[in-house]
């Protein structure tokens, strides 16, 4: 499957803005979604993940209640709303699929990733 991530930008702090990533190639139900991040100087890291279906989503503690993940699979599409950004939320931030639950928040168990979205947020 590939993966097409868009919607980054430079915000302020306190700022929303909502990231895109969508898929073609293969059936997107047949996926698992995830976001991750990397900031500059430091490892990628687990954000958000959604089911195939999208009952059920999964955060990172740092984005608990700022960011919110969905699905349109009418649209083969995945969003990240991101709310109140912080200047700690700058990173490059990175679509992943997955057919499997297990491992939704491990970078390693990613089958597919999309590139990167700058999201840089000023203070």
């Amino acid at each position: 499957v590939q993966l097409q991530a868009s919607g980054g930008g430079l915000v302020q702090t306190g700022d929303s803005l909502r990231l895109s990533c969508a898929a073609s190639g293969r059936t997107f139900t047949n996926y698992v979604m995830s976001w991750f991040r990397q900031a500059p100087g430091k490892e990628r890291e687990f954000v958000t993940g959604i089911s195939r279906s999208g009952g059920s989503t999964y955060y990172a503690d740092s984005v608990k209640g700022r960011f919110t993940i969905s699905r349109d699979n009418a649209k083969n599409t995945v969003y990240l709303q991101m709310n109140s950004l912080k200047p700690e939320d700058t990173a490059v931030y990175y679509c992943a699929a997955r057919r499997t639950l297990v491992g939704i928040d491990t970078e390693a168990g990613m089958d597919y990733w999309g590139k990167g979205t700058q999201v840089t947020v000023s203070s």
